[in-house]
């Protein structure tokens, strides 16, 4: 598998000097509490005030005694800010793509989207990727670092803060690939679907890889009932090749299995990801191969017109093309729907308002 610049970068890796404390559990943080020598109700109050008020300094904590606010900075505990260096609003659709700096002077997405179910955020894993997606401006410059669990739920507290509006949807889709920052992805889900803090449900939740076998194999085990959605964008190993060097190392039979594997130990419908690339995969031919690899399975493909990137060649496939692909997979019994083209007017792709801001900073 090819892999972009900037991959000694590790899940194990310390992401920070301060250790996170938005990043615990509420069991957790009474824990740490009470191993600072005071008391384990404390913990509840500082849960709260990071999960239910959103709060990200923790001298804004007013019940929490100016001693164990000390005794955390000590030890070196605090909040990891995730602060907001830009948004900017489609004038088409009102879709809202933030642009957060972190602590560490990084930038990273999230996306805000209305939709007549509720409300949708999307969130970036990793600061960059290197996964290699020739389509994808994330990956351009490699990964840099992973989230904390803590970071991925201030890009969704942050967006809350500004809207003032409820979250009802949350797609772990934005920059960087999730199951390469596992461990975190899944802190991050348990959090999020915490009774104590968002209480989003886990059937509300995605989670987008772009098909690490080994990674989708542990992920059926954790006992969540959130939503497998696979970056696809092939209807075989050739094309993926050409345009996913992830497909260098997992074919798709591989993938293939690992889905159905999730599917019978989770009973949750899989969603496949097609970014329709003109001329590379949006013909009838590839839209039958790709009915005939789904069949039997509790699939529905998701028709994305790819968004052009100014670094890449790929261009989004003629209208008619994308209704020709959509009609010939449903003649195959496959249920398929062609993604809303929210926030093209705002540089709405993965990685494209970080790029052209990085690059009209430098």
């Amino acid at each position: 598998m090819e892999i972009t610049k900037r991959e000694e970068k590790t899940e194990g890796e310390e992401t920070a000097s301060v250790k996170d404390l938005r990043s615990l559990s509420r069991e957790e943080l009474r824990r740490l509490i009470t191993e600072l020598s005071e008391k384990g109700y404390r913990g509840d109050q500082m849960y709260t005030w990071m999960h239910g008020h959103y709060r990200e300094d923790i001298d804004e904590m007013g019940n929490i005694p100016k001693v164990l606010k000390k005794k955390l900075s000590d030890n070196n505990y605090g909040i990891l800010p995730v602060k907001k260096e830009l948004v900017r609003v489609s004038e088409t659709d009102g879709t809202r793509k933030y642009l957060f700096r972190l602590y560490d002077g990084n930038m990273i997405e999230s996306v805000f989207m209305k939709y007549e179910h509720g409300n949708s955020v999307c969130v970036s894993s990793q600061v960059g990727c290197r996964m290699g997606c020739r389509f994808c401006a994330s990956t351009i410059e490699g990964l840099v670092r992973n989230l904390t669990a803590g970071e991925m739920l201030g890009q969704i507290y942050g967006i809350i803060r500004d809207t003032g509006e409820k979250i009802s949807n949350t797609v772990i889709m934005g920059s960087g690939e999730p199951l390469d920052n596992y461990d975190n992805a899944i802190r991050f889900i348990r959090l999020l679907t915490d009774e104590d803090g968002l209480n989003i449900s886990q059937r509300n939740v995605t989670l987008s890889t772009c098909g690490i076998v080994p990674m989708i194999k542990r992920l059926k085990e954790e006992d969540l009932k959130i939503t497998l959605a696979v970056s696809l964008h092939a209807p075989n190993d050739d094309i993926r090749k050409e345009i996913m060097p992830i497909a260098n190392k997992y074919p798709m039979n591989s993938i293939m299995e690992a889905c159905r594997d999730y599917y019978d130990a989770n009973k949750r419908r899989l969603t496949f990801e097609y970014s329709l690339i003109r001329d590379v995969n949006d013909s009838e031919e590839d839209a039958l191969e790709l009915a005939s690899l789904l069949k039997g399975m509790n699939a529905h493909v998701n028709l994305i017109p790819v968004n052009p990137v100014e670094e890449r060649d790929y261009r989004q496939s003629e209208h008619s093309r994308i209704h020709a692909f959509q009609n010939k997979l449903e003649k195959n019994h496959i249920n398929v729907t062609i993604r809303r083209d929210l926030g093209r007017d705002i540089d709405g792709a993965c990685g494209q308002l970080r790029r052209r801001y990085l690059r009209n900073s430098e």
